[in-house]
């Protein structure tokens, strides 16, 4: 028997949605064959059949929530071993009585190899102890023994050795007590925060946690936001309607308060003239279709972009707050928001910099087009340093965009439009674009973001200039 669970993909993700799927109990699949979707609040993830068999039992039904470890399929694949795509361990499931297999003795998980192992979904780690069942609860699920391996995340186990937490002191928060990133980077905080207790400033900050800690105590043991503060409830009124969160949602949320908590925002604002942009944009537009591309000035601002964060490359970068070090990436990958109707999704044109402007247009309407059917996969969402908005697509002329957690800056564009200005003391109408930068004010100063920007009204002024090599 093979147990099909939701494995733990990495980034964070401990919980999704059974979106779609493909066959019933009775059914025979082939190793390769897609047998569901599931969605998170990343991606959609389409999970393949491990081995050839026949379903035996199904456990979910498409819209139910399913969570990391959760058994979702049971394959009976001729054999009476029983096997599963995660670490041994009682398999989980919704219904209650089911008899389930039991879990693997020492011998059997000795033979499972704890390195490189490879799951239906992404790098599992393999764990050497076994694994309560969830009716344990959290607290005894994270006990292990003296030189025992917890349960964590492949990403957390790389953070963790990062920011040189030792893992086996943090209390994981995942399912069975699974450490996830969120759990280190908040022992890590908690870290910081005690090293400055010696300073007035520590002693507040130290104080603050403390008082917040009695009020979640307070409150009921409420847990605390991703600012570290408790979260704040909004009285019940006769006069409202609450909607619920999507999952998609929620990590926006997050990643926001994140952002806005941990870096202190500056922005800068100007006009540039593109109007010459603009003629050449139509004058290649014919060239454009012939190659089936379809050009758009985001095109544009990428190349732009990149060519000022080479001229500035603090703001091509991000500031390493554990080790007081600004990390100047060599890289160019220009993260591109994107307006899809579950929220706002940031993929990521990697090494952009070695793309020509029909390239750029053609990864933008492919990304963007993935992100809306939520078909996007991790990586392409992953490893941007610096990103772009162009809220001129909605008719929005000036913003000022949310920085996106841990890079330096972000660049919005809004519409162009016709204006009225003075040239050689004659006035004359010319196509205007509104910009807006917002910068980590930690690393950068506002004369370099003015020069930043001033680099782009150079490039985006004229055509020519901007696809000269340089």
């Amino acid at each position: 028997m093979f147990y099909v669970k939701f494995a733990d993909i990495g980034e964070g993700i401990h919980e999704g949605v059974l979106l779609k799927r493909f066959y019933k109990t009775g059914d025979e699949v082939h190793d390769g064959d897609t047998l569901f979707i599931l969605e998170t609040d990343k991606v959609n993830a389409e999970i393949p059949s491990p081995v050839d068999g026949t379903i035996s039992e199904v456990r979910f039904k498409p819209g139910d929530p399913v969570n990391v470890g959760q058994v979702i399929m049971v394959i009976d694949d001729g054999t009476d071993e029983i096997r599963s795509n995660m670490e041994g361990g009682e398999p989980l499931g919704p219904s209650a009585g089911q008899s389930e297999p039991t879990q693997k003795t020492a011998a059997q998980s000795e033979s499972v190899s704890e390195d490189g192992s490879t799951a239906v979904v992404g790098q599992i780690e393999i764990s050497s102890e076994v694994i309560p069942s969830s009716g344990e609860g959290f607290e005894k699920a994270h006990e292990v023994k003296s030189g025992g391996k917890v349960l964590a995340t492949p990403v957390s186990r790389q953070l963790a050795k990062d920011l040189g937490i030792d893992i086996q002191t943090v209390q994981g928060t995942g399912p069975q007590g699974r450490v996830m990133k969120e759990d280190i980077l908040k022992a890590k905080a908690e870290s910081k925060a005690e090293s400055k207790a010696e300073t007035t400033y520590g002693r507040a900050v130290q104080e603050t946690a403390k008082s917040h800690a009695g009020s979640v105590r307070k409150t009921g043991g409420v847990g605390v936001g991703p600012t570290g503060r408790p979260p704040y409830g909004i009285p019940e009124n006769g006069r409202t309607e609450r909607v619920k969160m999507t999952a998609l949602r929620r990590t926006i949320a997050d990643n926001m308060a994140l952002s806005k908590f941990t870096i202190p925002h500056t922005a800068l604002m100007d006009e540039i003239d593109v109007t010459e942009l603009v003629a050449f944009k139509k004058k290649v537009k014919g060239t454009a279709e012939a190659h089936e591309v379809k050009l758009t000035y985001l095109a544009f601002f990428v190349k732009a972009v990149i060519r000022a964060l080479k001229a500035y490359p603090y703001l091509n970068a991000s500031l390493d707050e554990a080790a007081g070090e600004i990390v100047l990436k060599q890289f160019y990958n220009i993260g591109i928001a994107v307006d899809t109707p579950d929220g706002l999704m940031v993929p990521v044109i990697k090494e952009a910099d070695r793309l020509s402007i029909f390239e750029i247009a053609e990864a933008i309407d492919r990304l963007s087009t993935r992100a809306r059917e939520r078909t996007i996969t991790l990586d392409e969402l992953s490893d941007g340093s610096f990103s772009i908005t162009n809220y001129g697509s909605v008719g929005a002329g000036f913003g000022v965009p949310v920085i996106k957690h841990p890079e330096a800056g972000i660049l919005g564009f809004g519409s162009i439009v016709k204006k009225p200005v003075v040239i050689d003391d004659e006035i004359v109408i010319r196509s205007i674009l509104p910009v807006s930068l917002s910068f980590d004010h930690r690393i950068i100063d506002g004369a370099d973001a003015g020069r930043f920007v001033g680099v782009l009204k150079q490039l985006l002024s004229d055509p020519e200039l901007l696809l000269l090599n340089g």
